[in-house]
């Protein structure tokens, strides 16, 4: 007996982030076109390693709240699920509690009781050394071999996990599933792969509507809806006013991917060579020929963010044209002169404190590859010291503080006044990040480096 085809799922994307908003109304269109699923991004590395290292959202919880009440009231009344990924910026434990904490207070609100999911992600320093130990552990370009030096000194760690903790989660009855740090795509694709699509168009459709409207012609005015079959999928503005075209969604592919052909996920790789992006109508597009190729190696990616040391920042405005006439030469004093009273006044030597000096309309953005020639109008000036503690880092920068205010060109005979941005000048902004892993560790089962728990309603 032949087998029954698989029935198409419709993914509903509302945005790129929770808590980023959107209009109620385009939610309820993609439950009239008969959404099957709605998910969600709720973090990102983009905006650097401090939400990891301090384990800290860069939402709000008002806006948070906000979104989860559009989603958890349309999601109940039409009885689909709804995935969140990544939650609480960098998908550590802390914000996953965080974001649960805040549904269940909208589902108080709102009288519903849903079964929740959460999913960790967070990872152990003490485990990751056993996979260390027994060479599982292995580096991704540009950073080489991992030390346990390295591990014991990130703040948070998490694995970014692939579609299976999620579906697990659905498969237990989850209606609501709130994860960890997740690829993108995963919190996307999960639905599709459980109900038995082919992996090339669900993860080539995750990747195309992980972000949302930005697949359209207006990405503000709202999310969009994938629909995904067996040979393909099609993508959907749900705002009946906006439009996609085969340009605006294959575009896409360049987004966050360092080959626009290829993209890596834990088990295996999307591949769009051979990909068509057709238009249905002025609206739809619809995309056939993606593929999926299987790992030999389930790997899952390691995040990890340690302390570099505690910041102070200090900004002034320049528009004084001797200087801006030849800007670089009066920086480079300026760094001269940095080091020079550091070292006269509270004796540092140059090893034991940081400093960088970013010229805001002249090169702070490209630095070297700035193509544009002249003097500017006028130029915002940023000093970031970088020290081991707070009390050092702002010492520098007082220090600092009348170059930054009066500091003249060798050809000057006059001080000139520059202008700081606030009183005062010092802003202390406590410790500073970076990220030191960029690995992966081999696994033989896809759940293995995460943890789910099941709740409902006020027990979230």
């Amino acid at each position: 007996m032949d087998s029954q085809p698989v029935k198409p799922v419709r993914v509903l994307s509302p945005s790129g982030m929770l808590g980023a908003g959107w209009d109620h109304a385009t939610i309820e269109r993609g439950l009239a076109l008969g959404a099957d699923v709605i998910s969600i991004d709720a973090g990102s590395t983009d905006s650097g390693p401090y939400y990891l290292g301090s384990a800290t959202p860069k939402t709000t919880a008002k806006a948070v709240a906000r979104d989860l009440r559009s989603l958890l009231t349309a999601a109940a009344g039409a009885g689909i699920p709804v995935i969140v990924g990544s939650c609480g910026t960098s998908g550590t434990d802390s914000g996953v509690d965080w974001v649960a904490g805040i549904a269940a207070e909208v589902m108080a609100q709102e009288g519903l009781n849903l079964k929740v999911a959460r999913i960790y992600s967070e990872q152990n320093a003490a485990r990751l050394k056993e996979h260390l130990d027994a060479g599982r552990i292995h580096p991704l370009p540009p950073l080489g071999p991992l030390h346990a030096e390295t591990l014991e000194s990130c703040t948070h760690i998490v694995g970014a996990m692939g579609h299976e903790p999620i579906v697990a989660a659905l498969r237990a009855g989850a209606q609501v599933v709130l994860a960890g740090r997740a690829t993108d795509t995963a919190v996307a694709a999960a639905y599709p792969l459980m109900k038995g699509l082919p992996a090339g168009p669900a993860w080539h459709a995750a990747k195309i509507v992980e972000c949302g409207g930005q697949c359209t012609g207006n990405p503000r005015a709202g999310g969009v809806l994938a629909t995904i079959d067996a040979d393909g999928f099609t993508i959907e503005p749900l705002d009946p006013k906006v439009s996609c075209t085969p340009i605006s969604v294959a575009a896409h592919m360049l987004y966050e991917t360092a080959n626009p052909f290829e993209m890596r996920e834990p088990d295996g790789t999307l591949d769009v060579r051979d990909a068509r992006y057709t238009a249905v109508d002025d609206r739809i597009v619809r995309v056939e020929g993606s593929r999926f190729h299987v790992a030999d190696q389930y790997t899952i990616k390691l995040e990890g963010a340690r302390i570099t040391g505690y910041e102070t920042m200090s900004f002034t405005a320049i528009r004084d044209p001797l200087i801006l006439a030849d800007l670089d030469a009066w920086a480079d004093l300026m760094r001269t002169m940095i080091k020079h009273r550091v070292g006269q006044t509270l004796e540092l030597a140059d090893h034991e404190y940081a400093f960088d000096l970013r010229l805001y309309g002249h090169n702070a953005v490209l630095g070297d590859l700035e193509p544009e020639t002249g003097p500017p109008r006028e130029v915002g000036v940023m000093l970031l010291v970088n020290a081991p503690d707070q009390a050092t880092a702002t010492a520098i920068a007082k220090v600092a503080n009348p170059l930054m205010l009066h500091l003249p060109t060798p050809a000057m005979d006059y001080l000139p006044s520059l202008a700081f941005a606030s009183s005062p000048a010092e802003v202390e902004r406590g410790a500073a990040y970076e990220f030191v892993l960029n690995h992966v560790v081999d696994c033989d089962d896809p759940t293995s480096l995460f943890r789910i728990e099941m709740a409902e309603g006020a027990d979230v």
